[in-house]
């Protein structure tokens, strides 16, 4: 390999063309680095700069995708794990507590998740989260 110095010829990166091109070492900095180096192109003069290590990739482990079924699914099972009492049958005019078990004649079974206001509750059903009126 040939030594380098003022007048030797080194490729780096053209800070005007944005290219890997060869230059000529204008300004030697100490004896192993270029200061100054004038492109053999353009001719353009810059600073000599070390080119950057490539950045080693790293690998993330991601999670497998859920559906919103899925998930919709999942609640639901949480939910029922931690239901308490015995399956009640809807109607409008009874009222429901958060985490009791509801029976609706349209979408099965499900479980209160969150007292909206007073007349309204939001119900997790095997396939789909629904605002139902109580207490009426």
């Amino acid at each position: 390999m040939s030594e380098l110095g003022v007048g030797k010829e080194i490729v780096t990166n053209c800070s005007k063309c944005s290219l890997e091109l060869a230059h000529i070492i204008e300004v030697m900095e100490n004896p192993t680095t270029p200061l100054r180096v004038k492109c053999k192109t353009c001719g353009s003069s810059h600073k000599f700069k070390v080119k950057k290590a490539a950045k080693a990739k790293t690998t993330r482990t991601r999670k497998p995708r859920v559906s919103s079924e899925q998930k919709l699914l999942n609640n639901w099972e949480e939910a029922m794990a931690k239901a308490k009492g015995e399956t009640q049958k809807y109607s409008i005019k009874e009222k429901f507590e958060i985490g009791e078990i509801v029976d609706h004649p349209k979408f099965g079974i499900g479980v209160v998740g969150k007292a909206l206001d007073a007349n309204k509750i939001e119900v997790i059903f095997k396939t789909s989260l629904k605002v139902l009126m109580h207490n009426k």
